[in-house]
């Protein structure tokens, strides 16, 4: 049970990488048929509101008349948005979902058709498609939560009598009322199995989906695809602090896999996880990058290199294995100045660069050490200049790259 509602709590908090959905998409040359058919949507909620408009006649009244038009218009303005326009930034995603829910609950609350006002529940139904495959539980929550209290409202009316049906005109109001109240009822549970539960069971399926995809199957970390999606929310969750980057790569693993076979490396792999885990702040990405390499994005609360000496000695102190374990650290910070979130996930992937020629530093060292990038840095090559009247010395080929084995003249064996 716990290990359920620790799933669910992550699923709900889980921040969904917006903009590396719309990129996935986009890389598969899906986004442009996902824009036509968006534009499309709104071609047919147009047609709805002139055909809602025409089947009540002058029932309505002005009132009527006017949302009908305000409908409409929103509806156009959709349908050019999504055909003339580059997709949109997940604020105006969100924007575009708050004034379609408003204008659709207005329009059935000021109809007086009943077949009128469940058709626009179903566009609701709709926009909720596009709420849970773009946006995360709690938008997701909001929509489903706004479409059902629209539902009771609209359950109410019927039960009032407010709103007309043709197939019944000669009934008086007491005696429509039981039938009413159940038509009402049916709705409001349609709507609760429909958007409560259909909706988010779906959500859900593509969030576990997705972050099995993004895992990696041996220690249960992020994988380099899952520490790039998460890398976004990340940022924003160190804006106002320092962060860092540490890449960690253990020493001389290739000879544990020979001596002790590959299942004990993978135990080891396992085990370097949990450590890793237990080492850094609850609230830091880890992720398992490559073989033995792992990455940790975390926001920097005290000195990198006290950091870099936890990440290092979690390794070396491992209990209860035939020999010791240890890995190279190189870690890079990055100072709590942000701009735009572009910016702040090119200055990432950097940090990411400059930790991994940090944690090769650290292994040029003898391994079972801390580098820092920035600090004790040889100055590049192009920098570098020969002292005045030392003559040029070029590289000679060493027998490796003239292709004969070392230690002899010959030609190869």
């Amino acid at each position: 049970m716990t290990d359920d509602r620790s799933m669910f709590r992550t699923w709900w908090r889980d921040p969904v990488d917006y903009r590396g959905l719309v990129e996935t998409f986009e890389s598969h040359g899906a986004l442009g048929r996902f824009k036509f058919m968006l534009g499309a949507g709104g071609l047919v909620m147009l047609l709805i509101a002139v055909l809602a408009s025409v089947a009540q006649g002058d029932v309505a009244g002005w009132v009527g008349q006017v949302q009908g038009g305000v409908e409409a218009t929103v509806a156009g303005l959709w349908t050019l948005r999504w055909w003339f326009l580059p997709w949109p930034r997940e604020a105006e995603s969100i924007a575009w979902i708050v004034i379609f829910d408003i204008d659709t609950t207005a329009n059935d609350l000021l109809v007086h058709d009943r077949v009128v006002g469940v058709l626009g529940v179903v566009l609701l139904t709709a926009m909720g498609a596009y709420v849970t495959v773009f946006h995360g539980p709690r938008v997701l929550a909001l929509h489903v939560g706004w479409t059902i209290l629209t539902s009771v409202v609209l359950a109410f009316l019927m039960f009032r009598g407010e709103l007309a049906d043709s197939t019944r005109s000669t009934q008086d109001a007491a005696s429509r009322q039981p039938q009413d109240l159940a038509l009402g009822l049916a709705v409001v549970l349609v709507m609760l199995v429909v958007v409560g539960v259909m909706l988010p069971f779906v959500q859900f399926c593509h969030w576990l989906l997705r972050a099995d995809a993004q895992s990696d199957p041996l220690t249960g970390l992020l994988n380099r695809r899952g520490l790039d999606s998460y890398l976004s929310s990340h940022i924003v969750h160190c804006r106002q602090e320092s962060a860092y980057v540490a890449t960690l790569d253990m020493d001389r693993f290739k000879a544990v896999n020979d001596t002790f076979g590959h299942p004990f490396g993978d135990e080891v792999l396992t085990r370097t996880a949990q450590r890793l885990r237990e080492a850094v702040e609850s609230d830091a990405l880890i992720a398992r990058t490559g073989g033995e390499e792992f990455v940790i994005v975390g926001c920097l609360r005290e000195d990198a290199a006290a950091v870099g000496e936890r990440l290092r000695s979690a390794i070396e102190t491992m209990p209860d294995l035939p020999l010791p374990i240890t890995a190279s650290v190189g870690i890079a910070v990055l100072e709590g100045t942000r701009t735009t979130s572009s910016d702040d996930v090119a200055t990432y992937r950097r940090l990411l660069r400059r930790s991994d020629s940090a944690m090769y530093r650290a292994k040029r060292r003898g391994g079972n050490a801390v580098a820092i990038a920035g600090q004790d840095e040889p100055p590049p090559a192009r920098l570098r200049r020969k002292p005045a009247g030392v003559p040029e010395i070029r590289p000679v080929s060493t027998s490796d790259d003239l292709g004969l084995s070392s230690g002899s003249l010959g030609p190869p064996a």
